[in-house]
This record gives structure tokens, sequence and C-alpha cells, in this order.
């Protein structure tokens, strides 16, 4: 089997973060819109995923109330937590679709005007999992293509989303990501040996995501209905890690999400927590990564 069920184990190393800081906290911005699955892109059928409209289903005809929420988050979430950030001089990595990047020029320019880590979330805001690898394949190197265009840098952080079983190897195959970030199996950065006979002996290093301090459960089941609950939820996740020290804290979020204003309070709120406590590094995932990659080589 070659699942790696054991880790760093009782035993995770120093990280020894910047400046003697006791957590590593990193924001993500998710930018996906206008990438999604619709019949206008020439998809078999409508978004279905990661909504205000729980449970809707996909349909063969355009879904004009699912794009439109899909659109508050490039035409006004995006700004709102543009404006969050950057009043508070904290870093944030976006993982952006490519598509989705092309057709907002404005928001990629905010971006980089503030200082942000722009890393690839592919080509396409779909599902993987069944994808042909030779399709997923083209995609990967038509989504770092893209991004280049549109950005004026390949990306040097990934992170698909929904995978298939051949993201990581096709990803770690490419040889040109300095972290690969879908998986969520640790609170530390660590390597994937898996992989490292396709990248020429060089183990692949994976920055860890969250699936639980992530604003999509505002819009899944069973998850945060109001603000004060995902404020809670994250502080909380928060002040756990800095107890124990030496760990890192991913918080994930979208504009058609956290950018609704009763969640960009809660947001907020946290966000001024953070800032609040000593030794803390709020930093980019790649600032992360190359850290890492220094302190840690594989």
């Amino acid at each position: 089997m070659s699942r790696d069920l054991v880790g760093y184990g009782a035993n995770p190393p120093d990280p020894r973060w910047p400046n003697g800081a006791r957590i590593a906290v990193q924001f993500v911005i998710n930018y996906e819109e206008g990438a999604e699955r619709s019949v206008a892109l020439g998809d078999a059928g409508s978004e279905a995923f990661l909504s205000e409209m729980v449970g809707a289903a996909s349909h063969p005809d355009r879904a004009m109330a699912m794009e439109s929420l899909y659109e508050y988050g490039s035409r006004a979430g995006f700004w709102r937590l543009h404006r969050l950030f950057t009043a508070r001089g904290a870093p944030v990595t976006v993982f952006g679709v490519a598509q989705a990047l092309a057709t907002n020029p404005e928001a990629v320019a905010a971006m980089q005007t503030a200082g942000w880590e722009i890393a690839s979330h592919g080509l396409r805001w779909i599902d993987y999992q069944t994808v042909p690898e030779e399709v997923e394949r083209a995609h990967v190197a038509e989504a770092i293509r893209l991004h280049t265009e549109v950005t004026g840098e390949r990306p040097l952080g990934w992170y698909q989303g929904r995978t298939s079983p051949s993201t990581a190897r096709i990803v770690a195959e490419e040889g040109g990501f300095l972290y690969d970030a879908d998986n969520y199996a640790d609170d530390l950065p660590y390597y994937d040996r898996q992989h490292a006979s396709l990248r020429q002996g060089r183990a692949q290093l994976i920055v860890p995501y969250t699936l639980d301090a992530n604003d999509m459960k505002f819009v899944a089941y069973n998850g945060f209905t109001e603000g004060a609950q995902f404020f809670r939820y994250l502080r909380d996740a928060f002040d756990m890690l800095y107890a124990e020290g030496g760990r890192m804290m991913s918080i994930g979020l979208h504009g058609r999400i956290a950018g609704r204003p009763a969640r960009a309070l809660a947001l907020a709120r946290f966000l001024d927590h953070v800032l609040s406590v000593p030794d803390v590094w709020v930093a980019r995932r790649i600032d992360i990564a190359r850290h890492w990659l220094e302190v840690h080589p594989a």
C-alpha cells in the first residue's frame, strides 16, 4: 500500500519559522469565478458545486441563478476581501483558476499590486476524478501557459482542488512547482517521496491545505450557519495550534462565500485576533514553501 499513514508521528520537526514565530498562518483566496461548469462554455451541464444553493442540480441549459451567485464573487466579494486584507497589510495566496483569471485583468492587477502570490488552481474549476489522464495532463500544461500569459510569470504553487488519482503524479512529473497543496494530511509541510523518481530524484514538497478552516462549510451540509460560528472555529483552531507551537494553519476563502458582508465581518475579527498575538508569521504559501526548502531540504 502506497499510502503514508505515519508521517512525522510523535515527533514533528521544529519548523524554525522566521523570527522565532510559534505558528505560520496562511490565508488563501480561491479565485474560480468564470471557470466553473457552464453550458455557455461548452460543458454538458451547469455548475452545481459550492454555491448558496446547497444541493443544486446540474442542468443541460444555462442555470442563470447559479451563474449570478458565482458572478458575485468576482464582481463584489473579491473586492471586499481585497480591502479587508490590504487595509491590514496581511499577505495572501490566491489559488487562481487560469480561465477565471483571464476573465478579470483588473482583479489580477490588484492581486499583483498587493504583492499577493498567485498560485495555479488548474485550468477549469471542474471535477477531474474521472477525466482521462491525457486530458488532465493537457489541462495542466494549458493552465501553466494561460496563467503565465495572464500574470506575466509561471505559477510556482499548485492546487487543483478536485483531483484525480493521477493529479499528484502529473504535477510531480511537470517538475516546475515548488509546492503542491492538493493534500490535507498534516499540520506541517512534508515531502512526497512516492513521486520523487519522476522529478529526477527530487521529492515534491507538499504544503497541506484545509477543508475544515474553510468558508466552504457555509454552503455545505452540517456546516457554519452564521459568522460567529466561523469566527469561533477559526479562533479555536488558531489558539490550539499556537499553544502547541511549531505548526501551520491554513484558512480557505472564496469571494462568493466569505466575500458576503456578514461572513467578511467574522473573517475581519479573526484576522484582527491573529494580528494581535505576538510571534505569529502571516505568510504567503510560497514563502512557507521556500522556508521549508531552505531549512528542511529533502
